[in-house]
């Protein structure tokens, strides 16, 4: 059985793409999901004086070995100001240190939603330049809209866009 993971570039308790990426995990049949919290990988904010004093973070070792061991990752990220939320950053930015090739060439399901009516579009063209540098493959995109008319009960509600999503979760699976 294969095994991927799936996490949220936030750490919001009430995180909407945690959310979103909770639903999407349990959309990929015949695998073993988890789901991560960045809130459970606490570290220090990035900076190569600290590095230096103290090499990285064991939750930094910790996250890109979840990554390393997995078959597939599925990543929702949230959008701040146009970019990545501060705590996936820091992540990023210290599991970098660590390894520039964080993402292993796994198949990679790439996400994000907001409340508004771009669902995310300025972080994921970051996100689509920026991965694949550090070898992301990705295979599939979705991007929510709107989330909060779009997205209840811990699923997507509109059939439209929960059809948009099975189609690149269906590009996901073929890929594993």
């Amino acid at each position: 059985m294969k095994n991927i993971i799936a996490f949220a570039g936030s750490n919001s308790k009430q995180s909407i793409n945690k959310q979103l990426v909770a639903y999407t995990s349990t959309l990929v049949d015949n695998v073993k999901a988890t789901v991560l919290d960045l809130n459970d990988f606490d570290m220090p904010l990035f900076g190569v004086d600290l590095e230096e004093q103290m090499g990285q973070p064991e939750t930094a070792y910790k996250f890109l070995e979840y990554i390393k061991s997995s078959d597939g990752i599925i990543v929702s990220l949230a959008e701040h100001n146009g970019a990545y939320s501060s705590a996936f950053k820091n992540l990023f930015d210290w599991m970098s240190r660590i390894d520039s090739k964080i993402f292993a060439g796994k198949p990679m399901l790439l996400m994000a939603t907001s409340p508004g009516a771009r669902g995310g579009a300025s972080v994921l063209a970051i996100a689509k330049d920026r991965f694949p540098r550090h070898e992301a493959n990705i295979v599939a995109e979705f991007s929510l809209p709107s989330f909060n008319d779009n997205f209840s009960d811990g699923k997507i509600s509109n059939p439209e866009l929960n059809d948009e999503l099975l189609n690149e979760v269906n590009k996901f699976k073929i890929a594993l």
